[in-house]
């Protein structure tokens, strides 16, 4: 073989794929908690600086809630949804406060259900009623967090924040907006 540099070693094979599991079409649907994440949140010091979505999730995306950590507060959830780079379905742990519109869901996706298996997080909520039920805590958690992001810094005047958009309590309007 006629190479250009003959003095360089030879590459090695490029990698094969790795073949994904096909989803199973017979799984059993699972009641979760249907939320999307906000399509900004407040962060950095006092909650001054804006960013779109989170670093896994893009704002308005559509996720799963799977599990809930009530120890600390149900300040953390297990979500399911699609990556905001690659669309890739994953599973990760996220803050309570990053998403909105919780509402129960019975879920039939099977990647959806196949990712809830592989992270053994399967089980979801026993039922529609202890789902909305999950599901009412989780939204007054997530308005609690978010309200305490930043307490007493002000909203600059067309703030972008979930809060400003929703019109939640502590929001532009009772702290006062910036001039």
């Amino acid at each position: 073989m006629n190479r250009p540099f003959p003095d360089e070693p030879e590459l090695p094979p490029l990698p094969q794929p790795v073949p994904q599991p096909v989803p199973r079409p017979d799984a059993e649907p699972v009641w979760l908690a249907a939320a999307n994440v906000v399509a900004w949140r407040r962060c950095g010091p006092g909650g001054r600086e804006l960013r779109p979505g989170t670093k896994s999730f893009k704002g308005g995306a559509k996720v799963y809630v799977a599990r809930v950590y009530w120890g600390p507060g149900g300040d953390r959830v297990t979500a399911v949804g699609r990556e905001r780079h690659t669309g890739r379905w994953i599973v990760i742990d996220t803050a309570t406060r990053h998403l909105h519109s919780f509402r129960p869901k019975l879920v039939h996706t099977p990647r959806v259900l196949e990712r809830l298996g592989s992270a053994h997080r399967a089980g979801g909520f026993t039922g529609p009623e202890r789902t909305a039920e999950v599901c009412e805590t989780l939204e007054r958690y997530a308005r609690q967090y978010r309200a305490e992001i930043a307490p007493r810094s002000p909203h600059p005047d067309r703030c972008l924040c979930h809060a400003c958009l929703a019109g939640e309590t502590g929001a532009a309007g009772e702290t006062g907006a910036a001039g």
